[in-house]
């Protein structure tokens, strides 16, 4: 008697503990964003162009590296920072200048930056400087789209295919 009583009472918690899980799996309601809203993502990867030039060594400097180390030219590790804009509508949605990864500071910068804007038609203006240049962009594309609620627009970068992509 008394161990069927304790296999009830397992039973019982067993149906409670499920009946909790199932309702909280569902409740509370969660909404990510804004239903009646349109959502605009910047993420790409991408490595500046190195902080110095690669020099040529002179064949005394050559002589002197020990032989496994032997090369003709030196470069820095080091990379410079990306200059990032994204304007809607000619008004400046994201500014940023983004460091290189790394420990020595050779990899690539990377962002990931969700903007929810109205449903529309907007001018996105997205704007990177990869370069040792001190003003102006090296990539930069404009476009008028049409975002309708609850879409998800996403901005790339690519450089070997020809720089943003809109998607």
């Amino acid at each position: 008697m008394r161990q069927l009583a304790a296999i009830a009472l397992q039973v019982l918690f067993y149906i409670a503990f499920m009946a909790g899980v199932g309702y909280f799996s569902t409740r509370p309601a969660y909404t990510h964003q804004d239903p009646a809203l349109a959502l605009v993502k910047l993420s790409f990867s991408h490595a500046g162009e190195r902080k110095e030039d690669c020099r040529r060594l002179s064949p005394e400097e050559i002589a002197d590296l020990p032989p496994n180390m032997r090369r003709p030219t030196k470069c820095s590790r080091e990379r410079v920072p990306l200059y990032v804009e994204l304007l809607l509508d000619d008004r400046m949605l994201y500014r940023a200048e983004l460091p290189p990864s790394g420990l020595s500071g050779d990899g690539a910068s990377s962002v990931y930056r969700r903007f929810p804007v109205p449903p529309g038609t907007h001018r996105l203006t997205a704007k990177l400087r990869d370069t040792r240049r001190e003003q102006g962009f090296d990539h930069e594309r404009s476009e008028t789209v049409t975002l309708s609620a609850r879409q998800n627009f996403v901005i790339d970068f690519k450089a070997d295919i020809g720089g943003f992509l809109f998607l």
